[in-house]
């Protein structure tokens, strides 16, 4: 009986917990320790000559927040602004430093928890599809919800420019 509760009481240990927002009708998923907070649309300054993904930049309580428009980035057409339209704030770490990034999309949907045991890894059908981006998947209600790695998606460069056409659901 022990053995039952010691791995109920690993499950519960085990849970990972992540913010799921919606791009393209597509579920994604971010760590929650990642996110700082999530703002309503507001203005945005663009950059000239800046990278084409890059929306522009707000001030964020006297920071400046660089925001990248996750649907550019991803090989979409740009967000559209609607009621649901915000901005995820993600804390990542770029070349050894702390950074705050804006990532536009079209809406957020919730905070959930899961055991890390149904988080599968991204290799077994990377062949298929371009998901140098994700580093993990898992299931929840019939759909896929697919994990982000922050550090290759969000990166401030053109390098990474990946295409959500290409993970639609299987």
């Amino acid at each position: 009986m022990s053995s039952l509760l010691d791995s109920e009481v690993k499950e519960i240990l085990d849970l990972r917990s992540f913010l799921t927002f919606d791009l393209n009708e597509q579920t994604f998923a971010v760590p929650v320790e990642s996110v700082v907070e999530i703002q309503d649309m507001t203005a945005i300054t663009k950059i000239p000559n800046a990278a084409t993904h890059m929306a522009g930049v707000q001030n964020l309580r006297g920071k400046i927040l660089p925001v990248i428009d996750t649907r550019v980035k991803f090989g979409l057409p740009p967000v559209v602004d609607t009621v649901d339209t915000c901005i995820v704030v993600i804390d990542m770490e770029v070349e050894e430093e702390k950074v705050l990034v804006g990532a536009l999309v079209d809406a957020v949907e919730e905070v959930i928890s899961i055991p890390a045991t149904e988080i599968q890894s991204s290799k077994s059908i990377e062949a298929k599809f371009d998901l140098e981006f994700v580093s993990g998947m898992f299931k929840q209600d019939e759909k896929f919800i697919l994990m982000l790695d922050l550090n290759k998606v969000f990166a401030l460069d053109d390098d990474n420019k990946v295409s959500v056409d290409n993970i639609k659901q299987a």
